[in-house]
């Protein structure tokens, strides 16, 4: 049987550091990065990527839909 691995994808601009997605995953992959964006928020990103279910909880919890889950079979 193979196994899924997710990859979430964060369109950091748009991000507005809110912190849903954050406490949404289920796997604590996400957190709020040190660095800023241009608007000057804390944008989301994988801190844990290897954690990832692709469930996808962040995604639908996200305000401004900047998050894009993958999921990716690996082979055994």
């Amino acid at each position: 049987m193979a196994k899924i691995k997710g990859a979430v994808v964060v369109d950091t601009e748009r991000c507005k550091g809110c912190d849903l997605c954050v406490v949404a995953c289920p796997s604590d992959v996400l957190a709020l990065s040190k660095e800023l964006n241009a608007k000057g928020y804390n944008f989301s990103y994988m801190e844990n990527p290897d954690a990832c279910i692709g469930c996808a909880a962040c995604a639908y919890v996200c305000p401004d839909a900047c998050i894009t889950v993958y999921k990716v079979k690996l082979q055994d």
